[in-house]
């Protein structure tokens, strides 16, 4: 009997350290933060950054993306898609700089803080050193907000907090895709304005040399033929 009971208690006490491993891990798995998220595009998806910002170089023709969510463990990717052509492909390659597509996306309505509204997802292609952190790419394309090192609002949004801590997230499955508005190139050279050309209307409709020349020469000759007519008369 008392080994039965040993044996008993011992598998008692492990399925109780099972139990609250599972409610702890189920705890953990419900809270959550409300951040900015940091990615790169490759290989056709979205990827979380494993560094800051601030420590990536990203190559000529790279995609960077924000997304601002409610997250847990499963990062919550930009809904757009990198997609560096629709992004760049008007924006002409310059000798000396790189071409970086960025795409930011503030989240739903649902991510918000409260009294917080999402803009629309932007993609915006920035051409620029090619030294170039992703996080001096993120600032040439709007005002980022630092607090301990960390992104916590880029354009203004969220106007307050950073990182802050979320109880039983309600983390959706997946995201609805969304079309990105594609902004004006940030960086790129001023496309030069062709030299203003003269009207036909000024050059062919009214020769106002021609008649300027022509009235001085009626003039002289009147003033010739007046003196001439008077010196006739004196004689």
């Amino acid at each position: 009997m008392t080994a039965h009971r040993t044996v008993r208690l011992v598998l008692a006490l492990l399925a109780g350290l099972l139990l609250a491993g599972t409610v702890a891990t189920t705890a953990q798995a419900e809270d959550g933060y409300r951040f900015w998220g940091y990615y790169q595009w490759a290989s056709g998806q979205w990827a979380f950054s494993q560094k800051g910002s601030d420590a990536v170089v990203p190559a000529d023709g790279a995609v960077e993306g924000w997304r601002f969510a409610v997250g847990g463990a499963k990062p919550r990717v930009p809904r757009a898609a990198g997609d560096f052509e629709a992004i760049c492909g008007k924006t002409p390659a310059e000798t000396g700089k790189k071409r970086v597509a960025l795409v930011v996306d503030p989240g739903t309505p649902e991510d918000a803080a409260s009294g917080e509204t999402p803009g629309p997802a932007t993609g915006t292609c920035v051409v620029t050193d090619p030294k170039a952190t992703g996080a001096k790419i993120l600032a040439a394309v709007a005002p980022v907000r630092i607090e301990k090192g960390l992104t916590c609002g880029i354009a203004g949004y969220p106007a307050k907090g950073c990182g802050d801590p979320v109880k039983n997230i309600q983390v959706p499955a997946t995201d609805t895709p969304v079309t990105l508005q594609i902004g004006a190139a940030v960086g790129a050279a001023p496309v030069a304005s062709p030299s203003p050309v003269a009207s036909s209307s000024d050059s062919d409709g009214a020769p106002w040399g021609g008649i300027i020349i022509a009235a001085v020469v009626v003039v002289v000759l009147a003033g010739g033929g007046l003196l001439l007519s008077r010196r006739r008369t004196a004689k």
